[in-house]
């Protein structure tokens, strides 16, 4: 069989010249019209408009969450039963009984494997899908320069296809939101959750949700020196605001004002985008149906954004991998207490929340377009340690896609007995990326004009 690859020739209505010289020389070779319109037609896979990537900072356990191995050692499988799930065959930890109702929307990938056990260095890997320029916890960085995460190139790769109207400008969304802050670990940031070589008017808009406090916009927060109090009233605080978007649009006219800063006054002066963020606007039930906790509204807020029409929403669980414990903020890095940790929060949150978006995002009819993504940067060692915690694991690890033209109750990927390593199917965050790209219309000509190289293979299993 010929294959054609993935940079399509066509026309709304007619095949060009290219594509017809192709169709007689793959006839030559045994591939009929009729196959070669069928490659075609599979070819026009742009079926996701948006993507949500839920990212699980710290790396969760494939033994505790998707990948259960009942059948190993006690030291190994942990003290949690399995239950099965709509893919026949296939079980979840039974800390997920949602989710697990939900496989005939999710694709599952068990076969994931990653180059460094190192938070930092991973982490870039996930986001990015190369090592390049990644910084461990040892502050050395890897040979390279940093790739532009994912988040950058979706947006900048779109927004180049479908640029805004000169209508539209002034009140014009940022492509890229992550809703959590920056991440790291042992206060190092990570590489690699930026515009990098493609700038900084591609780095994300940042959201953060509080609980107590609700939806906090870190980049529109007013300067120390200008605030509420110091201006009196609420009259002279809308004076400044005024004086500020006098100055802002005359440096703007005389391009004084990079992109990105004039992008986001844009969006503090829009109502549009401001109701966007604005989760008063959702009813009770909806806020309850998500969980009342940072990462359900953050997950509520995603898909406003995605309704909005904000071509990729990061949500990151945690700021920090850590547990509060251990001088972070909830990752999911457990070196000890694991399962306490699995059984009486990080579990419950994420099957509630993710299936509450799932179930949101199919009930308003935006699922089809959505693509849903929920990884992190590497799993946790098989076996158990003397601190009921697991330790890094780089060699396998688990991912959930939904939406966005993913068939759902598909597993790919077979591993080990104890989930150490792939028994087949050896997949990377290269390729998970290279599938996100390719799910959202992205074609390797574009990717080239960006100055960047495509490095995964689509994992076709899933479409």
């Amino acid at each position: 069989m010929l294959l054609l690859g993935r940079q399509t020739a066509r026309t709304c209505s007619r095949l060009d010249r290219r594509a017809f010289l192709q169709i007689g020389a793959s006839s030559i070779l045994g591939l009929s019209l009729a196959d070669w319109l069928r490659v075609q037609a599979a070819n026009d896979h742009a079926k996701a408009k948006a993507v949500i990537l839920i990212w699980l900072w710290g790396g969760p356990s494939q033994l505790d969450t998707f990948d259960p191995k009942p059948h190993a050692p006690l030291e190994y499988r942990g003290p949690f039963g399995t239950i099965p799930t709509r893919i026949s065959g296939v079980r979840f930890c039974e800390l997920f009984p949602q989710l697990a109702q939900h496989t005939d929307k999710l694709a599952v990938l068990r076969t994931l494997t990653t180059q460094s056990n190192d938070h930092g260095i991973a982490g870039t890997i996930g986001l990015t899908g190369s090592a390049a320029g990644g910084t461990g916890l040892d502050g050395k960085p890897l040979p390279g320069s940093p790739r532009p995460a994912l988040g950058s190139v979706v947006a900048k790769a779109l927004r180049s296809q479908r640029p805004p109207s000169a209508a539209q400008r002034d009140n014009d969304i940022h492509p890229f939101f992550v809703i959590g802050g920056k991440l790291h670990q042992g206060k190092k940031a990570i590489i690699g959750e930026g515009g990098g070589p493609l700038g900084a008017a591609w780095d994300p808009f940042r959201l953060e949700y509080d609980p107590a406090k609700g939806t906090q916009v870190p980049a529109l927060q007013l300067p120390k020196e200008l605030t509420p109090e110091r201006l009196n009233d609420r009259q002279q605080l809308l004076n400044a605001l005024h004086h500020i978007e006098k100055r802002i649009n005359e440096a703007d006219r005389a391009g004084a004002l990079d992109q990105y800063r004039s992008r986001a006054f844009a969006m503090l002066t829009s109502r549009a985008a401001a109701n966007s963020f604005d989760l008063s606007q959702e009813s009770d039930a909806t806020k309850d149906a998500y969980g009342r906790t940072r990462f359900g509204q953050s997950c509520l807020l995603a898909r406003r954004l995605v309704e909005a029409g904000v071509p990729f929403v990061q949500v990151n669980w945690s700021d920090h991998v850590e547990a509060e414990e251990d001088s972070g903020d909830g990752g999911w890095d457990h070196h000890y207490r694991n399962f306490q940790i699995m059984q009486d929060r990080h579990a419950p949150w994420l099957d509630h929340s993710l299936s509450a978006l799932l179930t949101d995002l199919h009930q308003r009819g935006l699922l089809s377009h959505t693509l849903v993504v929920a990884v992190g940067e590497f799993g946790r060692e098989p076996k158990v340690n003397d601190k009921a915690g697991r330790e890094h694991w780089p060699g396998c690890y688990c991912a959930l896609i939904a939406g966005g033209g993913v068939k759902g109750g598909r597993f790919v990927g077979t591993s080990d007995a104890k989930a150490a390593q792939p028994a087949d199917t050896p997949l990377t965050p290269a390729d998970l990326n290279a599938t996100v790209q390719y799910a959202i219309g992205l074609t390797s000509e574009q990717i080239t004009g960006l100055g960047l190289t495509t490095v995964g293979r689509v994992i076709e299993e899933v479409f």
